[in-house]
């Protein structure tokens, strides 16, 4: 394997274990429900205050151009064990909703340095197969995202602590294979002199304007889906008599094929055009939406099937619409307008 692809795997490894600790929240919401008496308000807020963080940090990031004026793989690493020690310090010191809360937004805002430097990263290895190269970390996160179904699917948690624990101690481990592993490539670009104008410049051009309207219709709809889709198929199969371990297994498969489809989208999408594969992305993961709905409470073998196209196609066109904003915007500010991205993509 050559180092391109080394480091590009290496990464996708790195931004999985960083992201470890957004998706920790989803597997211990119900075990911290019950051990805090929280409301479903309460248990919203849990919920949300991470990716609330997330758009904080990454507009602050983005106005500072700091995903461009700090070696990236330094600005992953500290990001990651700023993440781990957020996380670590709630079962260590939080015993209710606001302090949790308080530290479930630093998180966010630390992983903020995560997921959207990774992908510039991956331009500064990448040409003609970067929807390949960006579409293989999108669809490591898709994975990732889909882990705490899993572990419903067995029982699911029975000490909530050890889980964030375990999610702080993979995060600090990506960010030391960031710093020890991970480069930038060969079309990395001189650091810009700062310019916070810059994120402005990016709504504006109507191009990347375009590309970022593009991908919050995908994020509406990809995260009212994962959302959505195990309380879904939960139910629909209560209506056939399976149990909802069988739904809990189903939906991880279905969020799991999205590490396929963005992996397949983004061979298509660098041989065929970007632009031709999301909206053929987009039209699909649509007519599965309608066509779900029509299948509630019947065939489970038939149901479980376009679940999985669905799960392939409504991922397949994330990476592309972040490659497209990467080979639009001006190449020195690359972190900047990908953190702007996915800032948006998140409200």
């Amino acid at each position: 394997m050559n180092v391109k692809w080394r480091t590009i795997i290496l990464l996708s490894i790195a931004e999985l274990l960083g992201m470890a600790v957004w998706f920790s929240a989803s597997a211990v919401v119900s075990d911290l429900s019950e051990a805090w008496s929280l409301t479903d308000s309460g248990r919203a807020w849990l919920t949300m205050s991470v990716q609330a963080g997330f758009v904080i940090g990454a507009l602050i990031s983005a106005l500072l151009n700091l995903s461009d004026l700090i070696p990236a793989p330094r600005f992953i690493a500290a990001s990651s064990f700023l993440a781990a020690i957020s996380t670590a310090l709630i079962p260590l010191f939080a015993n209710s909703l606001p302090l949790a809360l308080t530290l479930r937004v630093l998180t966010g805002i630390f992983v903020a340095g995560v997921y959207p430097v990774g992908m510039k990263i991956i331009t500064t290895w990448t040409q003609k197969d970067r929807g390949f190269g960006i579409g293989l970390l999108v669809g490591a996160l898709a994975i990732g995202s889909a882990s705490p179904h899993l572990l419903n699917a067995f029982g699911g948690i029975n000490d909530w602590k050890s889980v964030l624990y375990w999610a702080a101690a993979l995060a600090a481990l990506g960010g030391l294979i960031s710093v020890l592993f991970v480069r930038e490539g060969p079309y990395k670009k001189p650091s810009p002199k700062f310019n916070w104008k810059y994120a402005g410049e990016v709504l504006r051009q109507r191009e990347l304007m375009l590309a970022n309207a593009g991908y919050l219709g995908h994020m509406w709809e990809l995260y009212a889906m994962w959302a959505w889709i195990a309380v879904f198929l939960t139910a629909s199969f209560k209506v056939t008599g399976l149990s909802g371990a069988w739904a809990s297994a189903v939906a991880f498969a279905v969020i799991s094929m999205g590490g396929l489809g963005s992996l397949c989208a983004g061979q298509l999408a660098d041989r065929f055009g970007r632009t031709t594969v999301t909206i053929l992305s987009l039209v699909m993961s649509g007519i599965c939406s309608i066509v779900a709905g029509l299948l509630f409470g019947g065939n489970p073998l038939l149901l479980t099937l376009l679940c999985l196209i669905w799960g392939f196609t409504i991922v397949a066109d994330s990476a592309q619409f972040s490659a497209a904003i990467s080979e639009l915007c001006r190449t020195e500010y690359t972190g900047t307008a990908l953190t702007l991205q996915t800032s948006l993509g998140f409200l």
